[in-house]
């Protein structure tokens, strides 16, 4: 039997429609059951510490268990690449950092493009870095470490949560800028470094404020200087590396990830619970503490924040020549 033309065209749109029909459904259901979060980094960096804090709060925000899951290795590669290979379904989502848009430049061979395949959700969290040292170091100030560092050169350590990680990438830049020989000694995150430092095996990190402020008002290490342009609230009487090498500037930041493809809902409905998350009191209170600001940004806008941040970090690591091995 031959159908009337207008009668198959309407038959096909709606038999193309189908296969969004699950989706939709998926999305008007989601979450329905626990979600998979990966950070890149070992338990105790900064990573991990904004990941266990987002993801109880969107436990507690949509009635399902977000779990946090550390997969540390390769800048936070690993971690990256199993949820760029998962389903896009919002059951496995990804802790973004400054990291990644490191990685892009800094890497010849990833078996993705975090720009392409990666959908960004929403921005959670930034805070700057602080250049600290074992007390043992017989320095007090910037133009201190500076001058001990060119009369030791290649002597001293520098703890670094990995190759391409943003405290090996602020070491890196301060290297460049200040002309000293610091010797790189990377760990799979910032936790296994920092104990490290405590222990005098390492003498200086360039660590996120999030993981160290703890150990800094215990006098525990002593910092140096916060790599942000403006001083941190959190420890207002510690200068900025910039207030001694005019120029230098870089902080950390923390977002949310998911598998391109993730249906939109989803994405919009993570977004919006993010959000709220920011603006709660007892969150915000959380963040200060650590040190750290919200950093509310709908999807949009962190995608567009994440293009800008791969820009500038290619212009440094090719200027100052940086390669991963």
């Amino acid at each position: 039997m031959k159908l009337p033309r207008r009668t198959f065209l309407r038959l096909a749109g709606g038999a193309a429609a189908l296969p969004a029909v699950p989706r939709i459904a998926r999305a008007q259901t989601y979450p329905a059951r626990s979600v998979l979060l990966l950070a890149g980094y070992a338990a105790g960096g900064p990573t991990d510490i904004c990941a266990r804090l987002i993801g109880d709060w969107l436990s507690r925000r949509l009635g399902q268990q977000f779990v946090v899951e550390n997969r540390p290795g390769a800048g936070g590669n690993i971690a990256t690449e199993a949820v760029v290979r998962a389903v896009p379904d919002g059951y496995t989502l990804l802790m973004v950092t400054s990291s990644n848009t490191i990685n892009a430049t800094l890497y010849n061979n990833l078996n993705f493009n975090f720009m392409a395949d990666i959908a960004p959700i929403a921005g959670i969290m930034q805070a700057p870095s602080v250049m600290e040292v074992n007390p043992s170091v017989p320095v007090k100030s910037v133009a201190e470490f500076i001058a001990y560092a060119k009369a030791n050169p290649g002597k001293i350590n520098v703890g670094t949560a990995g190759n391409g990680s943003p405290p090996h990438m602020f070491a890196e830049l301060f290297k460049a800028m200040t002309g000293v020989n610091l010797t790189m000694v990377g760990y799979r995150g910032g936790g296994p470094a920092l104990v490290d430092l405590l222990a005098g095996q390492v003498q200086v990190m360039f660590e996120g404020i999030t993981s160290s402020i703890g150990y800094l008002r215990a006098g525990k290490l002593r910092p140096l200087a916060v790599t942000s342009a403006q001083r941190s609230a959190a420890l207002p009487d510690v200068p900025t590396i910039g207030e001694f090498v005019p120029g230098y500037a870089a902080a950390g930041w923390f977002g949310l990830g998911a598998p391109k493809g993730t249906p939109q809902p989803i994405i919009d409905l993570l977004s919006k619970a993010v959000g709220e998350g920011l603006a709660d009191p007892a969150m915000q209170a959380r963040f200060a503490d650590l040190g750290a600001a919200p950093m509310p940004m709908p999807s949009a806008a962190l995608g567009k924040f994440i293009g800008d941040e791969t820009e500038k970090w290619a212009k440094v690591i090719r200027s100052a020549n940086i390669k991963q091995d």
